[in-house]
């Protein structure tokens, strides 16, 4: 076993490159709240195009429907839970007193 362990080649570590602090701009937000909203739409309409192909029985398999019902929903329920948050961190910063 200590044969094994001799035998490793040591870790060179690389050059560690300070990195500059990330400026933070308002439309990196903005645009990653819409990727998300983009994601659960299209979670939608994969759920309700299962729905429809089991309807009309192109769909074989109930349980990859349920599936895709399933991320749908869940995926809905996080977005409800994100804009809550949001309201609720807004009306705080409503309430600061200057």
């Amino acid at each position: 076993m200590m044969k094994e362990i001799a035998s490793l080649a040591p870790i060179q570590p690389g050059p560690i490159q300070p990195s500059a602090p990330k400026a933070v701009d308002n439309n990196d937000f903005s645009k990653l709240l819409g990727e998300v909203v983009n994601q659960v739409e299209q979670s939608q309409v994969k759920a309700d195009q299962a729905v429809q192909d089991l309807n009309t029985g192109k769909a074989e398999n109930l349980h990859e429907v349920m599936i895709s019902l399933e991320e749908a929903d869940i995926s809905m329920r996080f977005m409800v839970q994100v804009r809550n948050k949001a309201v609720e961190a807004y009306q705080e910063v409503m309430r600061m007193q200057v």
